[in-house]
């Protein structure tokens, strides 16, 4: 029996000397042994009597993963625990399975697991993972119940440093609290570690105070007036275009004289002015949604449909309604399929980047400010209304809001002083009733 001090230089010489299976035993602990194996490394082993009483042997790590020292206090204190009639390996087994656990809560795991079944059914869903994936790389592997409050003030120093816009920091933080909530929800951790946890607000800039306020605004006049010249500007340009390609060998191409649209970019935008319609839900407008009989479109609005999948009905103004009655006519009646399809997608709905170009040469033409992006139709849609004097929950519904508090909000404001209008008309009816009094008692005075 080889017996010695097992230290590292021991171990390493008796692995290279011999051959595999052999045992150099610790002279310093009975019982304690590095069995060597087939790939130059080595298994650390101790040998104990069981609580039943019978010789027992476990491996407790490998060579040289675990250190002689680190093997040694190991194998100690599996000792111990079978002379005071805990059974070593059932401690082991409890560990083995809380390492596992621990490791099925990690991110990556979650991630690549269940999440990742949860998100392919939603439509950003891949998005989603990756967002998490390259933002938290640095908590991959880190049990999600050892996360802290701290190390969300570290990961928001880190991102501030490399310039992310805090905006972006709140999305993304926003969805690394959607992968914990629902990992409670399907019980692989207890609770949220970071619930109740804020992105600390950065103080504004002088320009961010300068533009505070101006991010949703509705058109003047005049910027309407420019729009609609603008897209009138851009369909007589593309008509031209074609006028001189047809007379320039290129006959074969259709007249654009003869239809309405010359193309989906004036029927799309006029469709984003009348109803306020986000963009995403306009690239996934189908004929099937519109019902041309009563006026409306239904449908299931995409950015909340996730946690609201049933559809809405949306009345449509005349002006909305003929803009797609003349883009339908124009396209034989179809019964079904997008509203504005597109040509070179396998989907065969356009892509969410697809006005971008459209919507900047409309803005060069009708001379609007190129900072006033699509979605500010949206905003006009809605102010507009409200200035008009139409009640908020009608707004909110146009506007398909799931809290009205987010219309009281954003368009509140805009309201026009309807309180006042309402306590003089509650003023008249009491002057009213004082005045019939008033005669009332006049007449009977005259009668007595």
């Amino acid at each position: 029996m080889n017996k010695e001090k097992i230290t590292a230089s021991s171990v390493n010489k008796f692995i290279r000397e011999n051959p595999p299976r052999s045992r150099i035993w610790d002279s310093e602990l009975g019982g304690f042994y590095l069995l060597t194996l087939a790939d130059g490394r080595g298994a650390w082993r101790v040998k104990y009597r069981g609580v039943d009483g019978k010789a027992r042997e476990a491996t407790i790590g490998q060579y040289p993963a675990m250190t002689p020292e680190q093997a040694r206090k190991e194998a100690k204190t599996t000792i111990n625990q079978a002379d005071t009639g805990i059974d070593p390996l059932q401690v082991r087994e409890v560990k083995k399975q809380e390492a596992l656990k621990l490791k099925e809560q990690t991110m990556r795991a979650y991630l690549a697991g269940a999440y990742s079944v949860y998100q392919a059914s939603r439509k950003s869903g891949q998005q989603t993972l990756s967002i998490l994936h390259n933002h938290f790389a640095d908590w991959l592997d880190k049990p999600m119940t050892e996360l802290k409050p701290s190390d969300v003030l570290t990961w928001q120093g880190k991102k501030m440093a490399e310039g992310l816009h805090f905006a972006t920091m709140i999305r993304t933080y926003g969805a690394l609290h959607g992968l914990l909530n629902h990992a409670v929800k399907y019980q692989v951790i207890a609770h949220n570690p970071l619930k109740g946890t804020s992105l600390q607000k950065p103080a504004m800039t002088d320009d961010e105070l300068g533009q505070s306020g101006s991010e949703r605004r509705y058109l003047t006049i005049d910027e309407v007036k420019c729009l609609f010249n603008g897209l009138d500007l851009y369909q007589e340009k593309t008509r031209q275009q074609r006028r001189n390609s047809r007379a320039h060998g290129k006959a074969h191409l259709p007249d654009l004289d003869t239809v309405s649209f010359v193309d989906h970019v004036k029927p799309f935008i006029l469709l984003a002015y009348y109803t306020g319609f986000r963009s995403g839900d306009i690239f996934g407008l189908r004929w099937e949604h519109v019902n041309f009989d009563f006026g409306f479109i239904r449908k299931t609005i995409e950015k909340t449909a996730h946690h609201i999948p049933e559809p809405r009905t949306f009345d449509l103004s005349d002006a909305a309604l003929n803009v797609l009655n003349l883009w339908w006519l124009q396209h034989n009646k179809p019964k079904s399929g997008f509203v504005f399809p597109s040509k070179s997608s396998d989907s065969g709905r356009m892509t969410k980047n697809a006005m971008q170009k459209p919507w900047a040469n409309i803005k060069k033409l009708s001379g609007l400010s190129q900072d006033l992006d699509l979605y500010s139709l949206r905003h006009n849609f809605a102010s507009q209304l409200v200035m008009a004097g139409a009640d908020l929950l009608t707004v909110s519904k146009l506007m398909a809001h799931t809290d009205i508090n987010t219309t009281i909000k954003n368009y509140g404001h805009l309201q026009p002083h309807m309180a006042r209008k309402w306590v003089n008309e509650f003023a008249k009816m009491t002057n009213n009733t004082q005045s019939l009094k008033t005669a009332n008692n006049s007449h009977l005075s005259q009668v007595g």
